[in-house]
């Protein structure tokens, strides 16, 4: 067996603080490190003597008393101590902000200075040698490669467009340069999700409506630029809702896209957020899913929230998240990012909500492979946050607590000020700030939720609910159909029927709209009769579709 690198660490002179010391042997060891620690109040001789005795290739130095005498007796070390240097031993610092801005003047003694800002995953990877001598080396520049880099952290998403490019460019940098955020997601407007490559049918009136208005490509590589300080963030943005592919080639090309996000049933004329109707625009998506995998670039389905967000029950959102990932897998995407919203709709019970989520992994999970992974993404309901700031931030912290137990390599920070007003820079790395904190929390060692009985009974029946509507459709396919879940005039079928409906597509003319779900007493999203408010199951329930669809379609037959 290799022989672990050693570690030697102590609070120096007459500091007595030792807490920092203890957490950075902690994160020393996880990193492979065999940890030795001194105490407090250890003199400069006795530290350099045990760094010796001990065969350290690292000594971690803590101070955090008065600047000037931890001035002085750094000053001290680093002489005694050169020799040590001189032949590889490295040397970190870690204290107050003034006393670490007095070890950074030592000619570069340290070979690393913590002031206590840093988020945990910074101080891991310079324990790993990921960060290499300069702590604030930029971190990998591909999803892939930043997830192994931050285990077990996960990534934060957080995201981010202001009415004006410049705004948004200024924003972007004073966000990297926070060090706080892994992956921006531009927020653009509509025109330029719609319209980006039609100048002709741009409404100058919109300019800015719902994000930044990017307009040319020189936009976006302005924005890419802006990101490349600080810890240099991945960026992402929307997939767009016309001409996918043309967009697809200029984002890779332009910002470096970290992953692509691409809907099935959403982003067309269904919703009004696009030209498409339904069933053309979920072949085009499949189409594009197919490009990306290609070419491959990671995947998210940017698709089962949309039905919670409309108050479907929660069998649909667990149905529409297994579509999601089967489509995904059947376009050839090898990596899957499973977007995982809680609260949607508002009001579900931590302990449903948590149920539903791991209905979805355990139903997901059936499809992987060697050739098909899925990444666990979470966040926060879009329409749970409340106005108040205050218990915004109180939300935010407990949402990301409870989504921990997925223990998702992904972790999209909704702002605490989604209420209210789109985030400023200052807003993101605030949200960052207190999603660390509950992230730390959680990781440090979290009571096991999901061993809830209610959970896990929660659990087996959305699973068993869910297996029956995806039976339901593939009922619809035509005889010919090899592969009915991914079909698109099959899928389209299944929301005209009303097999996934919402209770807020009533009158939509390309679905069925005549759900009615209700929060139950467990805190479940259920659908109910209509005529009496009892909650009706998925066989029940599907029983009843044996009606004409919107469109004059035959009767639906369900077996």
């Amino acid at each position: 067996m290799q022989k672990k690198p050693v570690v030697v660490a102590a609070a120096l002179g007459e500091c007595v603080h030792v807490a920092g010391v203890t957490r950075f042997l902690r994160l020393a060891e996880q990193a492979g490190w065999q940890g030795v620690f001194l105490g407090p109040a250890v003199a400069p001789e006795q530290l350099i003597r045990a760094a010796q005795e001990h065969g350290a290739q690292l000594v971690g130095v803590s101070y955090r008393l008065t600047p000037e005498n931890g001035a002085a007796l750094l000053a001290e070390f680093a002489e005694s101590a050169d020799g040590l240097r001189q032949a590889g031993v490295r040397f970190a610092f870690g204290g107050t902000p003034p006393v670490a801005a007095r070890a950074r003047s030592l000619s570069g003694f340290f070979d690393a200075v913590f002031d206590g800002s840093e988020p945990a995953e910074t101080v891991l990877a310079y324990l790993r040698g990921r960060g290499g001598p300069d702590v604030a080396a930029a971190p990998p520049a591909t999803l892939l490669e930043r997830l192994a880099w931050k285990a077990p952290y996960p990534l934060l998403r957080h995201h981010f467009g202001l009415p004006s490019l410049e705004a948004t460019r200024a924003g972007i940098a004073e966000i990297a340069d926070a060090r706080v955020l892994d992956v921006i997601s531009l927020g653009i407007d509509q025109d330029a999700q719609e319209n980006f490559f039609h100048p002709e049918r741009q409404d100058p009136r919109r300019r800015g409506a719902g994000g930044v208005p990017v307009r040319s490509a020189a936009d976006y590589r302005s924005l890419y630029a802006a990101a490349r300080t600080g810890n240099c963030p991945l960026l992402r943005t929307y997939s767009g809702t016309d001409d996918f592919i043309r967009l697809a080639e200029m984002y890779l090309e332009t910002i470096n896209l970290a992953w692509a996000a691409v809907p099935l049933f959403w982003f067309n004329a269904m919703d009004g957020r696009g030209p498409h109707g339904l069933a053309e625009s979920l072949a085009l998506h499949q189409e594009l899913m197919a490009w990306y995998a290609r070419r491959g670039v990671p995947v998210e389905a940017n698709e089962p929230h949309h039905w919670g967000m409309r108050d479907a029950p929660d069998v649909v959102y667990v149905a529409a998240a297994y579509l999601s990932a089967y489509n995904a897998r059947a376009c050839g995407v090898r990596d899957y990012i499973a977007q995982l919203m809680f609260n949607s709709p508002n009001g579900l019970s931590d302990a449903m909500d948590l149920a539903k989520m791991l209905a979805i992994l355990e139903m997901t999970a059936e499809l992987e492979t060697a050739d098909f992974r899925i990444w666990r993404q979470t966040r926060a309901g879009l329409l749970s946050f409340p106005l108040d700031p205050e218990a915004a931030r109180g939300h935010l912290a407990a949402a990301t607590y409870v989504q921990m137990q997925l223990e998702p390599h992904i972790v999209h920070v909704v702002g605490h000020t989604e209420a209210d007003h789109a985030a400023t820079a200052a807003d993101v790395i605030a949200a960052c700030k207190v999603a660390h904190r509950a992230i730390e929390n959680a990781l440090a060692g979290a009571p096991d939720m999901a061993a809830d009985p209610a959970v896990q009974a929660r659990k087996a029946e959305l699973i068993a609910e869910a297996r029956l509507t995806l039976d339901a459709i593939r009922g619809l396919a035509a005889a010919p159909t090899a592969d009915p879940l991914a079909d698109a005039a099959t899928l389209a079928a299944a929301v005209e029927y009303g097999i996934l409906d919402a209770p807020q597509l009533k009158g939509n003319p390309y679905a069925r709209g005549v759900i009615v779900t209700r929060i139950d007493e467990r805190g479940a999203c259920v659908a109910v009769d209509p005529a009496t408010g009892r909650a009706l199951g998925e066989t029940e329930r599907l029983a009843g579709l044996r009606l004409v669809a919107p469109s004059g379609r035959p009767t639906l037959e369900l077996a």
